[in-house]
């Protein structure tokens, strides 16, 4: 046991138990708590400077995709009226 060992167990209580502490990773493996991270490549990291810019350019996108999804509905719920209009 080194000396700097020696010194931290002597300073500590008995009920402190270090054996059974896990190591926390530093770096990309660690553990979030709550939080999802998500890297981006560097060419997105340039258009986009900081985590509110990322989610505003996504909650537009999801917009855009769910009217064009509306959209796309509505056109074929006419077209098809339409078709049994002429039918008829």
């Amino acid at each position: 046991m080194s000396e700097k060992s020696k010194i931290l167990c002597c300073n500590l209580r008995a009920e402190y138990d270090l054996k059974s502490l896990r190591v926390r990773k530093f770096g990309p493996e660690r553990k979030s708590f709550g939080k999802t991270t998500i890297r981006l490549e560097a060419d997105v990291v340039e258009v986009f400077p900081n985590a509110d810019a990322v989610n505003e350019a996504l909650r537009f996108l999801i917009r855009v995709v769910q009217n064009d999804q509306v959209s796309a509905l509505t056109k074929q719920h006419h077209s098809s009226s339409e078709g049994a209009d002429k039918t008829s």
